[in-house]
């Protein structure tokens, strides 16, 4: 994929993506600029991919009786920065200047609202389901965008919501591969 990511960081944006603003967002505490990255996996309902249940979780508009998985969801409000959709389409929800509600209770080396400090990027996938490699290879380009507009975040600075929140989220998963991730990435800051 030759698509290239640009971050504008004064209004928050990357180009090109999608926007489909989220009203589960608010404003980032004084002082706070993102110094984190948060990788999720999410699938709605579990293990289904490309329908637009994802987007209406974040937007508030997901039909609670569609699936029955949904009543173990009902009433969520939460969002994240980025999604990575499996064909490597990127939807954006949230400006990276606000904070997005993708962490929840959460922790990274001894600090905690990760939500404050973190950019949050849901992958489509499940934990025992290989990611597609148009998103290892989109999501490494976005990282590298990331990291230029953001100084504060280097490529160890990188976390799995299993990583913030262990014992509570599994996400994203035994099947994400984080040493493809880090190789792409270095192919990308050299």
């Amino acid at each position: 994929m030759k698509q290239s990511f640009t971050v504008d960081a004064d209004r928050g944006l990357i180009e090109p993506a999608r926007q489909c603003r989220s009203p589960n967002r608010d404003a980032r505490p004084p002082g706070e600029v993102p110094r984190l990255v948060v990788l999720h996996g999410i699938s709605l309902p579990p293990g289904c991919y490309g329908g637009p249940e994802i987007e209406q979780l974040f937007c508030n508009r997901l039909d609670w009786e569609a699936h029955p998985y949904f009543d173990e969801i009902r009433g969520l409000e939460v969002s994240a920065h980025l999604l990575v959709r499996r064909d490597g389409s990127v939807v954006q929800f949230v400006p990276f200047s606000e904070r997005a509600w993708h962490a929840g209770e959460s922790l990274f080396r001894r600090q905690s609202r990760c939500n404050d400090y973190s950019i949050g990027i849901e992958l489509e996938g499940m934990d025992d389901v290989p990611y597609e490699d148009v998103q290892y290879e989109v999501l490494t380009k976005v990282l590298a965008a990331l990291l230029q507009a953001y100084p504060a975040i280097s490529a160890r600075e990188i976390a799995a919501h299993s990583d913030v929140a262990p014992g509570r989220k599994t996400d994203p998963g035994p099947a994400f591969d984080w040493l493809r991730l880090y190789d792409g990435l270095s192919g990308q800051l050299a």
